[in-house]
């Protein structure tokens, strides 16, 4: 089983480099976001240089989105493979469903790790006045928030009707959803109605979860996202499993 899985996440890491969209979409977009909107905020200015006043943390938006474009990807090869009959032969391989699906993750996560590494070469380089933060339990953040993330993405895949309406339905989900996490406007001036919508949402305790350790007060501070990560993770996998379909 654990043989099989390498395989198949090592083809699928084969597959995602030659697919353009969600290559270039993981890897780049979210890179290039951080270093025009850092520059057109002034992140680089010196001290002592009058500065714009940055509306929200560039580098948390710019690590939500990375995890935006994994589910993305995600979302449009699972699409294209089962309009194409691929996840219809695979699923009839001696290949566990967990198998199958959790190779698709890792490769989602692998490439996760290396644009925030990006990210945070870029930052350091042209914005050290803002990369001041824990890379390992930023990183891991990041990590835990896309895994949460990713699992509302299966539900999306399973519901897109065909792969044409992959990139488009998903970001009609996702991109609200930032809206609504806290990042550009806080969740508790909300109206009520999109308050309660907010904390359903696995980016609403993504971005609380990232500010709290960019800004040091850690994870202690904020064990309740990292709960409600974990359970809307539980929640999402549970729903993706019962509406899920291989053809």
């Amino acid at each position: 089983m654990l043989r099989g899985f390498w395989k198949l996440t090592w083809l699928e890491t084969k597959i995602f480099t030659r697919e353009p969209m969600g290559f270039v979409g993981t890897l780049l977009m979210p890179l290039v976001v951080f270093i025009v909107l850092g520059r057109a905020f002034g992140a680089a200015r010196p001290v002592a240089a009058p500065q714009v006043d940055i509306p929200f943390n560039v580098a948390i938006f710019a690590a939500v989105l990375i995890a935006i474009s994994a589910v993305q990807s995600l979302v449009a090869i699972i699409s294209i493979y089962r309009e194409g009959g691929i996840l219809k032969r695979l699923r009839s391989t001696p290949l566990s469903p967990v198998t199958i699906m959790g190779a698709q993750v890792a490769v989602k996560l692998v490439f996760t790790v290396i644009s925030l590494a990006l990210l945070m070469l870029a930052g350091r380089r042209l914005f050290p006045g803002v990369m001041r933060v824990n890379v390992f339990s930023f990183t891991v953040a990041v990590l835990l928030s896309t895994f949460s993330i990713l699992s509302l993405g299966f539900v999306i895949a399973s519901l897109v009707p065909t792969a044409r309406f992959a990139q488009p339905v998903s970001a009609a989900v996702l991109y609200p959803m930032l809206a609504l996490s806290g990042l550009f406007y806080p969740v508790d001036r909300l109206p009520r109605a999109f308050r309660a919508l907010a904390n359903l949402l696995p980016t609403t305790h993504a971005v609380a979860l990232l500010q709290g350790v960019w800004d040091g007060s850690g994870w202690g501070a904020h064990w309740v996202n990292v709960a409600a990560l974990v359970v809307l993770f539980a929640a999402y996998t549970a729903l993706s499993t019962r509406v899920f379909r291989w053809e």
